[in-house]
């Protein structure tokens, strides 16, 4: 290791009426790939937003290269060679790959300026092919799937001369495949001396690829840790300040009548005669990798998008879906993957957002009844613990994991019989996952019928009755909770026809 690339020493950050950063530390040192765990709302996107120049700190020191320096915007954080790839994308949509990787450092011709094309795609290519894709520089960016993009993202901070890098929830997007080839890419990255501030929720990549760890909780810095010398379960205890017994709290519930029947469900060029139950009571985890279909099912089923041939029972009769006021109707409701852009109107207030599905239940003679509103907002927030100063807040404020509360919250209201859950725990810290994972429990053992799409093996392992594996738009393997393994659920998700059972 070499001498200290990063210090931030005692930073400290409030906004009107909270104090979110207090007397923070944190130490980075050249060649190390140091990870910034804590609860939502801990701290950690303040502390980064300082380090990129988009907040000014209160008070406390930065040192870059162990020189003082004042970050009071991003363009002078990338000039320090600090660059931070944001969870949520940052791309400009209806331009071309390339064009994003070079957005403001375009190459260009002498005095002339005008664009430089072929070497813009060369270097482009360059980069691209650095991280094993091979996707035309001259693709849109919004024909990419959201994988594909958050490569793009990681491709434009290799074309910058990178030296602190900081990766926000790198891989919430990503295939295994894709994970690989970034963790390739980060290796890399590590060999030339880069510094990596590596922020995720999963613990098995941290424990994968860090070399440290530092932990923040309500705006403090509790500790660095080596990872070699510490455990899971320490790190979780410094985090919420208390054990968490189990991680998959799953509880065993016995199983009613089926609630969801699927048969021959069939979508050009998307599912192919897709077959599938759920039981009152049942907690069925949809495995497979990026692409497979998961969402796309999820989405029929919902009435998102219509398909060509099948049917879908509820309780033993068919039903009819054309579009969501529909599968509402039956009683489906459907966490979407994507909370920001699908499930949520971010500048609109929780009780808002609560509302919207509900609106029937909460209006009389056309008009909304507020008294009923605040009576739902009020009893969702306290039923779910979702953190958030009033029921009026902007949603958009608030942390990921309650955000992702707030979407379970508005379908909950419904009084579902049938609940799909597109990735529940993305971007989630480990103590907000846990009260997701009790609040599945408790809905099961009410009769609800539970269709959880998860890209986390250990989740769906951990909180499946049923798993069912999907490649290519198929159904390519079942198991039960008892038969499943990491093995044979990869097996099926690149192809391989295992049945177990």
């Amino acid at each position: 290791m070499t001498a200290n690339l990063l210090e931030m020493k005692s930073i400290s950050k409030s906004f009107p009426g909270v104090k979110v950063l207090n007397q923070v530390d944190f130490t980075l040192k050249g060649g190390e790939i140091h990870a910034l765990m804590g609860e939502n709302g801990a701290g950690k996107s303040t502390l980064m937003k300082i380090l990129g120049g988009i907040y000014i700190k209160d008070s406390g020191s930065i040192f870059v290269n162990e020189s003082a320096v004042d970050i009071v915007s991003p363009s002078m954080a990338q000039s320090l060679g600090i660059v931070i790839i944001h969870q949520e994308l940052n791309l400009v949509p209806h331009l071309t790959v390339m064009e994003n990787i070079f957005l403001g450092r375009e190459f260009t011709y002498g005095k002339t300026k005008l664009i430089n094309w072929r070497l813009m795609r060369q270097q482009a290519q360059q980069y691209l092919s650095q991280l094993g894709l091979s996707i035309d520089p001259g693709t849109i960016v919004n024909e990419l799937s959201v994988g594909q993009q958050q490569m793009v993202e990681i491709a434009k901070a290799l074309s910058m001369n990178t030296q602190i890098l900081v990766l926000d929830e790198p891989t919430a997007a990503l295939t295994d495949r894709e994970i690989d080839a970034l963790f390739l890419v980060i290796d890399s990255l590590k060999q030339k001396g880069v510094g990596m501030i590596y922020i995720s929720h999963r613990m098995e990549e941290v424990f994968r690829i860090c070399d440290q760890v530092t932990v923040m909780r309500d705006g403090h810095y509790i500790g660095t840790e080596t990872i070699a010398q510490t455990t899971m379960d320490q790190l979780v205890k410094m985090m919420v300040g208390r054990e968490i017994k189990d991680r998959f709290p799953k509880v065993a519930i016995p199983l009613g009548e089926e609630r969801l029947t699927v048969k021959g469900l069939s979508q050009k060029g998307k599912l192919h005669n897709i077959s599938l139950s759920v039981k009152a009571g049942e907690i069925v985890g949809l495995a497979g990798l990026m692409g497979a279909g998961r969402t796309e099912l999820a989405k029929a089923l919902f009435g998102v998008t219509s398909v060509d041939h099948g049917s879908i029972s509820i309780n033993g009769k068919p039903v009819s879906i054309k579009k969501p006021i529909d599968a509402i109707q039956v009683g489906i409701a459907l966490i979407t993957e994507d909370r920001k852009d699908e499930g949520l109107l971010l500048p609109l207030s929780v009780s808002d957002n609560l509302a919207l599905p509900n609106l029937d239940l909460l209006s009389s003679f056309g008009f909304m009844d507020r008294t009923k509103e605040r009576e739902l907002s009020e009893s969702m927030i306290k039923k779910l613990l979702i953190k958030t100063p009033n029921s009026e807040q902007k949603v958009g404020s608030l942390s990921g994991g309650n955000q992702q509360k707030v979407v379970i919250g508005k379908w909950l209201a419904t009084s579902p019989q049938v609940l799909i859950l597109d990735e529940p725990t993305r971007g989630v810290d480990i103590g907000a996952k846990k009260e997701i994972y009790d609040l599945m429990n408790v809905l099961a053992s009410q009769g609800v019928a539970i269709l959880m799409i998860s890209s986390e093996l250990p989740e769906v392992l951990g909180m499946s009755d049923r798993i069912l594996v999907m490649h290519e738009g198929k159904i390519s393997g079942e198991f039960t909770r008892e038969e499943a393994t990491q093995e044979n659920i990869m097996l099926c998700a690149t192809g391989g026809e295992k049945h177990a059972g």
